[in-house]
């Protein structure tokens, strides 16, 4: 299989509640395929969160302890730490959970790049296809070693929780207080 043909312009999001290291990986695949990355933080704020019956957690307050603000900070550092320009970045909302409004956030000619995990992957793909969206899935896989989950309870529980995510993050998670936040 041949590696795609480069575009102007991707799209990838997640919620990066925290980023982690799984979240990285994506993140660079798709920083790969484009010129410029516009990176969309899902489930923005608590009024464009909707419950999702394919993944009822993810719409959770407990599930969601970082601001977009401080996922901003993540999602910019993790990849400029990695070796991606500011300039090549453009990180804004992305409240797929009302599809309608997307195409108020992302260009809609983008290719939008996606993984598949489980059922939440399928939707989210559906989504996008009912909009008319040019998409593309990196991978299917059904082994998700890292979680966003996985790392607030290490965090919750006093456990090493570093190792699972890029540097840049855990500095934003430590100097914003987003580990107090979650040992509550």
């Amino acid at each position: 299989m041949s590696p795609p043909q480069v575009v102007e312009t991707g799209v990838i999001h997640g919620r990066f509640q925290p980023l982690h290291l799984g979240h990285q990986e994506y993140l660079l695949a798709g920083a790969e395929q484009c010129r410029t990355l516009v990176v969309g933080i899902t489930n923005p704020d608590p009024w464009t969160t909707a419950e999702e019956t394919t993944d009822p957690e993810r719409g959770m307050p407990e599930s969601n302890p970082c601001t977009f603000y401080e996922r901003y900070l993540m999602v910019e550092g993790a990849l400029t730490e990695a070796g991606v320009s500011r300039e090549r970045l453009r990180i804004v909302p992305f409240p797929h959970s009302f599809p309608e409004r997307l195409a108020h956030y992302a260009p809609a000619d983008a290719r939008y790049l996606v993984t598949v995990y489980d059922d939440w992957g399928d939707a989210k793909l559906d989504r996008f296809h009912a909009l008319g969206l040019r998409t593309e899935v990196m991978w299917r896989r059904t082994d998700k070693p890292i979680s966003g989950g996985r790392v607030r309870r290490s965090i919750a529980a006093g456990q090493p929780w570093e190792h699972l995510v890029p540097p840049a993050v855990a500095r934003v998670v430590k100097e914003w207080g987003i580990d107090e936040r979650i040992r509550g």
